[in-house]
């Protein structure tokens, strides 16, 4: 590693020179008047995304990857303005392929993840019954909390109104304008209800797999432990089998992301950039607003000490945000809460169960890219469709906090049962590691503060002494 480090900075400072002469011939040519020719821009662009390649394969991180994949395929899309129009729209139709094999790949990871992660949630922790009050009060929090979350969301990207403006392309048009007839409330509800799991499965509707999976995890829960364990390791293994697969799948994301964004911006144009930089902002102002309106209010409800608290989560937070995983972050998560006061055994029930129930950065985050989607496909929801989009997100997005950018296997599975358009999410993909780092972070914070919460809420924040293992530990 150490002797990479020379070659990530070199490659880091060429990409960002040259990135930088790009932009200022950029300026010359549209402001002072000097005609510059194209092909020289485009060369300057071309050895610049080189040098980010040159990092990336330096870095072996998929982050930058993903990112050089992004401007590898705005690139293309761009200079297909220099073809003719048939020439531009079938070349970048051919890409379009690179895209649907992610997208593919993706929705065949949702069913199981969904059923194996939220059956290991619930029946993993069949000792609610022994746990008693403490269980309830935690899922009460947890879900007034992400309920915040999900309506703060919803209003940051009404207010924004990030995904307005955006022309889908037109295949996409034509295959999501046409809607399936209105439906009774009685047909909602009813639809929500699965006749059969493999039919479920097979047809993507999500929120039917989570509601058999919720029914599944609780008979697991209520049998024997001779029977129970069993069903119990299959669906653990079957769930990091499922999370290995998405790294698997994840590793083709920079070829899919450069084919989306070759076929968006040889399609659409470069309007889509300033989309996804509102829709950037807008994430991190509604996360922002959700700690000091929400989360901050509930520590001081709580009189817990701001100031040690911020010190005690400062390291897992900073954590999750660079590693986007909160997955990464739980062992010293649990070291600093105990640390900080709260006793080990509500440590070691809330924080896990929170990875399930407790993910305020991600269902904000699904709220307002749901919605994002829709207004990208120009497609008007009303607000009861809404708020079940949203809820399902809510659902689904159970047990999922562990894997970088796992949430977005669950977006696209949801908006496939809502008849919403994929293209979308491929161009937010392009950005998801800025988002994801905020969310994942948020995720922690939110863990954090509830076991001090329900420690407090049981009386027992500082009624046991930290382990001395625990305290070395954090003093590191």
């Amino acid at each position: 590693m150490k002797t990479s480090s020379p070659n990530q900075a070199r490659f880091l400072v060429a990409f960002l020179a040259l990135a930088g002469i790009a932009c200022v011939l950029w300026a010359i040519t549209h402001y002072s008047g000097v005609v510059i020719h194209p092909y020289l821009l485009a060369a300057v662009r071309w050895v610049a995304i080189l040098a980010l390649c040159g990092y990336s394969f330096v870095r072996r991180s998929l982050t930058p990857w993903i990112f050089a994949g992004m401007l590898v395929g705005a690139e293309i899309g761009f200079d297909l303005t220099f073809a003719g129009d048939a020439t531009r729209l079938k070349v970048a139709g051919d890409l379009q392929v690179l895209s649907s094999i992610f997208l593919r790949l993706i929705k065949t990871i949702i069913a199981p993840l969904i059923f194996s992660t939220l059956v290991v949630g619930i029946a993993g922790h069949s000792n609610l019954k022994q746990v008693g009050r403490m269980g309830i009060k935690a899922l009460l929090y947890f879900e007034i909390v992400t309920t915040l979350a999900l309506f703060i969301g919803l209003a940051a990207i009404h207010i924004s109104r990030a995904g307005e403006g955006l022309t889908p392309p037109p295949n996409a048009a034509t295959a999501t304008v046409s809607g399936a007839p209105p439906q009774k409330w009685t047909d909602v509800v009813l639809h929500i209800f699965p006749e059969n799991i493999a039919k479920s499965v097979a047809e993507g509707q999500v929120l039917q797999v989570v509601v058999f999976s919720i029914i599944f995890g609780i008979a697991l829960a209520l049998i024997g432990e001779d029977k129970r364990r069993p069903m119990l390791a299959f669906c653990e293994s079957l769930s990091e089998t499922m999370f290995k697969f998405t790294n698997i799948v994840m590793l083709f994301a920079p070829i899919g992301v450069a084919g989306a964004m070759a076929y968006t911006v040889g399609t659409m144009g470069f309007g889509v950039m300033a989309n996804l930089l509102k829709l950037l902002v807008t994430l991190y102002a509604a996360l922002i607003v959700f700690i000091v309106c929400v989360l901050l209010p509930v520590a001081l409800i709580a009189r817990l000490p701001i100031k040690r608290l911020i010190k005690a989560v400062a390291e897992p937070v900073t954590i999750a945000f660079a590693t986007a995983s909160s997955e990464s972050a739980l062992p010293r998560a649990m070291e600093c809460m105990e640390a900080f006061g709260v006793p080990r055994q509500v440590v070691a029930f809330v924080l896990p169960t929170g990875y399930s129930f407790n993910l305020d950065g991600s269902t904000l985050y699904l709220s307002l890219a749901s919605i994002f989607v829709a207004q990208a496909a120009g497609i008007h929801l009303s607000l009861s469709q809404q708020l079940i989009m949203v809820f399902t997100l809510m659902l689904t997005s159970k047990g999922v906090a562990g894997v970088p950018r796992a949430v977005l296997v669950i977006l696209l599975g949801t908006l496939d049962s809502f008849h919403l358009p994929a293209w979308p999410v491929l161009l937010i993909l392009g950005i998801d590691q800025f988002m994801d780092m905020a969310r994942t972070a948020t995720n922690v914070l939110g863990n954090c503060l509830a076991s001090a919460v329900i420690a407090r809420w049981e009386g027992e924040l500082g009624s046991e002494t930290p382990s001395p293992t625990v305290m070395d530990a954090v003093a590191q």
